[in-house]
């Protein structure tokens, strides 16, 4: 069938909604692994004896076997007897899925209707079968308006948990529920600006925190858990698309931090909106000033030339900080005369607990060079060997240096005829401190003996 008119009856087409959290209390915990924890309070009626209530606006990705429920007051009886959890969102391909062998009409540009048994939806085409038995084919770049009578059965426009209850009471009452959903992560992001004379470390840290779990968190009671949690293995679930993230930064005080059984909590002292597809930072620390100290490392089996550059200080009260540090990156600075910021590198640190030292790896040293080679080999037996070795360091630069060297050495092993004193730091590593001058070059040698 087909005719020229002017269509009257609009596009009937379903856009899935990430809904967002309105609770009369909400708050949320966040973890480094891909981990939120969800805790509503929300008022919800009831009847007294069976019946059903439809919990909307949760997130795309809750776990719904996490789910937590109990009336705020003690004293009403409410029992959840069976859940559901429904997540096919309407979608136009879902629609179109359920609409097959059921009748529907389509408007092209031109203003033609088609009318008729929907046979397919593949390809870029609609194959419709008309009231005549004929078969029509309409592609769907020429599809302005699509009615259909009326959304299909089991397709929602939000996330949603359907509860059968029995309740002692009829009427409305508050309802704490708690659950875990996959999308929400955070990690620690660190500024360090370097002094002028690079003796000190200008230090803060920010929580960035990522939120990617289909749903909005309105006016919430943030906290953030630092530490490693071990969790079961779960079973893998549908993957879900996202919109690009934005990034917001909030103002204001910081986290208040504190221990809490083997991890260490922070809680945002104010409610703050965590939206989805959305980056927050907020500061962790008030700014901290620091003592450092810089070293070279020169690793033979990790680069045959280049000298690594190594920032280092104490997490402790005494030298400025003293203060837990989440894992996370941090990227060094140091201002230019002009007052320009130049980074210099970045590095990421593990959960750093006070009083604990941290190293981070800056770069490579432009001024100053190393080589190792081989001088001599001798085999002493058929289980015995020994090599000499010969390591050359230059300094370019306009003062004196230290430069650390650590060597691997395996099998049972020692050393002879070295040239400077060694220090063993395990099993398999020993390490020369080797001061080299201005402008200087120095050489190491040393003899190993192994057996195997």
């Amino acid at each position: 069938m087909k005719r020229q008119t002017t269509p009257t009856t609009l596009v009937v087409v379903f856009i899935p909604l990430l809904g967002t959290v309105y609770a009369d209390e909400v708050s949320v915990t966040v973890y480094n692994s891909n981990l939120g924890v969800v805790r509503e309070t929300r008022t919800l009626d009831f009847e007294k004896g069976f019946g059903r209530v439809s919990f909307i606006d949760v997130p795309t990705l809750i776990d719904a076997t996490s789910v937590g429920f109990e009336p705020a007051d003690k004293s009403k009886s409410v029992v959840i007897l069976e859940q559901n959890y429904a997540y096919d969102l309407v979608s136009p391909d879902k629609i179109y899925s359920k609409y097959i062998d059921r009748e529907i009409e389509v408007f092209n540009k031109e203003g033609n209707i088609f009318s008729g048994t929907l046979l397919s939806h593949s390809g870029g085409s609609l194959v419709l079968k008309n009231a005549r038995g004929k078969i029509q084919i309409v592609r769907m770049d020429q599809v302005v308006n699509v009615n259909f009578p009326e959304l299909p059965e089991g397709l929602i426009t939000r996330p949603t948990l359907f509860w059968l209850y029995q309740s002692g009471f009829s009427g409305s009452t508050e309802c704490h529920v708690s659950y875990q959903t996959g999308g929400l992560n955070w990690s620690a992001e660190y500024v360090g600006i370097l002094s002028d004379d690079e003796k000190d470390l200008d230090l803060t840290g920010w929580s960035s925190i990522t939120n990617n779990s289909g749903a909005t968190y309105n006016n919430a009671t943030l906290k953030l858990i630092a530490g490693d949690i071990h969790r079961a293995a779960r079973p893998p679930r549908m993957e879900q698309s996202y919109a690009r993230e934005k990034l917001a930064m909030a103002v204001g005080a910081g986290f208040e931090e504190k221990e809490f059984f083997e991890y260490h909590l922070y809680t945002l002292p104010r409610k703050a909106t965590i939206a989805n597809n959305e980056i927050k930072q907020i500061a962790l620390f008030d700014p901290a000033r620091t003592k450092i100290e810089k070293e070279y490392y020169f690793e033979p089996e990790k680069n045959a030339k280049d000298v690594r550059v190594v920032v280092k200080f104490n997490n402790s009260a005494d030298d400025g900080l003293g203060i837990p540090l989440p894992a996370g990156r941090v990227r060094l600075f140091k201002a230019d005369t002009d007052g320009s910021m130049i980074l210099l590198g970045e590095d990421r640190i593990d959960h750093t607990p006070k009083d604990e030292e941290v190293k981070l790896t800056v770069g490579n040293a432009f001024d100053i060079t190393a080589e190792e080679k081989v001088l001599n080999y001798e085999k002493i037996s058929s289980h015995v060997e020994e090599r000499t070795f010969e390591i050359t360091l230059n300094n370019h630069k306009k003062e004196d240096v230290t430069i650390i060297v650590e060597k691997k050495l395996w099998g049972d092993w020692m050393l002879k005829d070295y040239s400077y004193e060694y220090n063993k730091i395990d099993a398999n590593t020993i390490r020369f401190n080797i001061p080299v001058k201005s402008d200087g070059r120095t050489v190491v040698t040393y003899t190993v003996r192994t057996s195997r």
